[in-house]
């Protein structure tokens, strides 16, 4: 069975919102889902399965979460070859250039683990309350599942 983690950070909970789309989204795929918030797990819990999802928040101007920054670290010196990730952050565009610069930086990581980019990194405006929304993190989703696939 395919299985995924899921990890957030969220002040507003908008972030965990967003995990939670994605986590019950996987689930109605037939996916093993296991979600928790980045200051209570490990970047190596992601050794353990095959899709590996953050929903990060970008704090003031362009920061990540200061309970992430552990995580983040260790991330960047994983070897996640033959893994799926995907990267989808709620923010602000009030922020300008660095709307979502989380949700980017987060990427970069993952890349140096030399894991497979399985959607493209998705910013969403604030809460993703809208069906625009829910549909942009499903097709996220299914392009996680579909890559996952091809990369087992």
């Amino acid at each position: 069975m395919t299985k995924a983690k899921v990890v957030f950070a969220s002040i507003t909970g908008n972030n965990e919102d967003i995990a939670d789309i994605v986590s019950e989204a996987l689930e109605n795929k037939g996916i093993e889902v296991d979600t928790e918030e980045i200051s209570q797990c490990d970047a190596s819990d992601f050794e353990d399965v095959d899709i590996c999802v953050v929903t990060p928040y970008t704090y003031d101007e362009g920061a990540l979460p200061d309970e992430g920054m552990d995580f983040f670290d260790d991330l960047e010196e994983l070897d996640l070859k033959g893994k799926t990730f995907g990267v989808a952050g709620s923010g602000d565009t009030f922020y300008g250039e660095y709307y979502c610069v989380a949700v980017d930086k987060f990427e970069e990581a993952f890349k140096k683990t030399g894991a497979a980019k399985g959607a493209k990194s998705l910013k969403i405006n604030l809460a993703p309350d809208t069906d625009e929304d829910i549909a942009s993190l499903e097709k996220f989703v299914d392009n996680l599942i579909t890559a996952a696939k091809k990369n087992k």
